[in-house]
């Protein structure tokens, strides 16, 4: 081999060297930006988020609160410096107790041990089966995620408790049939004190019994009690009705009779009162001319007589004796007339 293929082979190496420790420099230049670039990205990506409408973001930056947000498009600094909690604050929340809905729209709105929460003992030490809703809103937003651990689990808990002892204060037959309003309105209010004593921050509007029922063994009795007393209540309401319905309609015919004795009354006593005062007209008339007033009363009697009878006979008082004629043939047509011959004409006259 000669000197000059030596010194060839020598160059090359060192020019093949050279390059493979600038393609390293630069390809590890090249991986530092990338990482830089995607860091960039991602931290950019991190710090924008949107609040809806009906809630509120709270701000934390390494833990600390430091501002409350409107809803709408904002900013913040990325990789866990900011910290945002979004509560929805304009809308109504709720928790169900002994039973869950499918497609929860809050978090914690049921729980997992439903027959747990709902199994109470009543007052006289029988068993119930509760089922109710609870439903409320989140006033104090900063109150509510910092002032309680858990808040929307402690208000489970208040609520069961809450229910707990409402429900312990009455009979089975109150809490099946008749107290469901009162225990709703008592449980709020006792809800709604404890809710401001601890400091939730949230706002209790309604507490709601669903289903209320006996355990499984005695179901079917109690389902007959509560019949039998809705059949009663029926009865009863049917019976109000038709004394409505009756006891106006006599009172009614009632108030007519009355009315319409009252009028007979007056009408008599003013035909009475008419009839004497006609008669001490006459009887005042008879006593300055009786002969007049007796034959002006006689011819008035004969034309209010008169015209009620059908067959009359005016005689002279010197007639000693009267044929009566009996008109028979008054409805019968008169019979035909016949020829007479000359003799008998004669004969007759």
């Amino acid at each position: 081999m000669s000197l000059f293929s030596k010194q060839a082979q020598v160059e090359n190496s060192q020019s093949s060297s050279l390059l493979g420790r600038l393609s390293e420099r630069l390809g590890s230049l090249a991986s530092g930006t990338a990482v830089i670039l995607i860091v960039v990205a991602i931290g950019f990506w991190m710090s924008w988020y949107t609040i809806p409408s009906d809630s509120v973001g709270m701000v934390q930056r390494f833990g600390k609160f430091t501002a409350e947000v409107p809803s709408g498009l904002h900013f913040k600094i990325p990789f866990g410096v900011d910290l945002v909690t979004i509560l929805p604050v304009k809308r109504q929340l709720k928790q169900e107790f002994g039973f869950g809905t499918s497609g929860a729209t809050n978090a914690g709105q049921y729980s997992d041990e439903p027959d747990n929460e709902s199994s109470m003992v009543t007052g006289d030490l029988n068993a119930a089966t509760v089922e109710w809703i609870l439903q409320y809103r989140i006033t104090e937003p900063q109150q509510y995620l910092f002032q309680i651990r858990e808040p929307g689990e402690t208000l489970r808990d208040v609520s069961e408790s809450v229910m707990r002892e409402v429900v312990g204060d009455r009979t089975v037959d109150e809490v099946i049939t008749i107290g469901r309003q009162e225990i709703e309105v008592e449980a709020l209010k006792r809800m709604q004190l404890l809710a401001k004593r601890f400091e939730l921050g949230v706002s209790i509007d309604q507490v709601q019994l669903k289903n209320v029922n006996p355990p499984a063994p005695v179901r079917e009795s109690f389902n007959e009690v509560n019949q039998a007393q809705q059949e009663k209540e029926r009865l009863i309401n049917e019976a109000r009705r038709d004394y409505n319905k009756v006891i106006p309609l006599a009172e009614g015919e009632k108030d007519q009779r009355i009315q319409e004795a009252e009028g007979y009354k007056l009408k008599r006593v003013n035909e009475a009162e008419g009839d004497i005062s006609r008669f001490n007209a006459v009887f005042a008339q008879y006593q300055k001319a009786p002969a007049v007033t007796k034959q002006r009363m006689y011819l008035e009697t004969m034309q209010s007589v008169l015209p009620k009878v059908q067959n009359k006979i005016i005689i002279d008082n010197q007639v000693q004796g009267i044929l009566p004629w009996l008109n028979l043939n008054k409805n019968i047509a008169p019979p035909p007339e016949r020829l007479t011959n000359p003799n008998e004409q004669g004969a007759t006259q």
